[in-house]
């Protein structure tokens, strides 16, 4: 049976104060080991699914025991309860990443996208922009309408928001953008009209994304690949 306590121990054994150096430079400000994600990984592997040890490594309030936490968690049974409460604890990026990762496997995603999108709370508003980038690469239920709200609330708020959640608004607006040729041209055109999304990323060489290039570049790249798998470009939805 594997203890949180253990863990913990094997994580401050692998972590290193180049990792940990790397990580406060992008925001995380805790306590932490500075354990890479190419271990966290591994130790996830070997964990598989297991909630209730999630629970006791986001509990210790450690950094990379939370993130450790979000790729055990079972996504398949997590309560909401759990995500409610973890959500309160965000406090830097790579944490709000791994969390969203997390959330997005659940069956909560299209909910609490709709919850957090509108918070002007940085790591909650950014955790729901996640969402909806997740939703719009791997979720095919959902129609364009739903994805043309969210196109229009990135246009009108997304340079009144706080730092991290314009960066996530920017990649859900390209994520948005390659999920159907009808989205990609409004996107375009948001794109176009938000024009260059400021986005402080402090001591690092992190850039954000131009979504109008990264939007055309990945459809020229879908497109290609149809072709060389004698496919005709999609004229129905990107499913990537």
């Amino acid at each position: 049976m594997i203890k949180a306590y253990d863990l913990l121990l094997e994580l401050e054994v692998i972590g290193t104060e180049q990792n940990r150096k790397v990580y406060r430079r992008h925001g995380v400000k805790g306590y932490q080991f500075g354990v890479s994600f190419a271990n966290l990984n591994r130790l996830a592997k070997r964990i598989g699914s297991n909630t209730q040890l999630a629970e006791m490594l986001w509990c210790s309030g450690v950094h990379d025991a939370r993130v450790l936490a979000t790729m055990v968690a079972d996504a398949s049974t997590i309560s909401e309860d759990l995500i409610d409460r973890w959500l309160e604890d965000l406090d830097n990026y790579i944490l709000t990443d791994a969390f969203s990762n997390m959330v997005g496997r659940s069956k909560f995603a299209v909910k609490k996208a709709g919850e957090w999108s509108d918070s002007t709370q940085e790591w909650v508003g950014a955790a729901g922009w996640n969402l909806v980038a997740r939703i719009a690469l791997h979720d095919q239920t959902l129609d364009d309408d739903y994805f043309l709200a969210k196109l229009e609330n990135i246009e009108i708020h997304i340079h009144e928001r706080p730092n991290r959640t314009r960066y996530s608004m920017n990649n859900a607006l390209i994520a948005i953008g390659v999920r159907t040729p009808a989205l990609e041209q409004v996107a375009l055109a948001v794109s176009d009209h938000i024009g260059k999304v400021q986005v402080d990323h402090g001591d690092t060489s992190c850039k954000t994304p131009d979504a109008r290039v990264y939007i055309l570049k990945t459809v020229q790249h879908r497109n290609q690949q149809r072709k060389k798998k004698g496919k005709a470009p999609s004229k129905e939805g990107l499913v990537l």
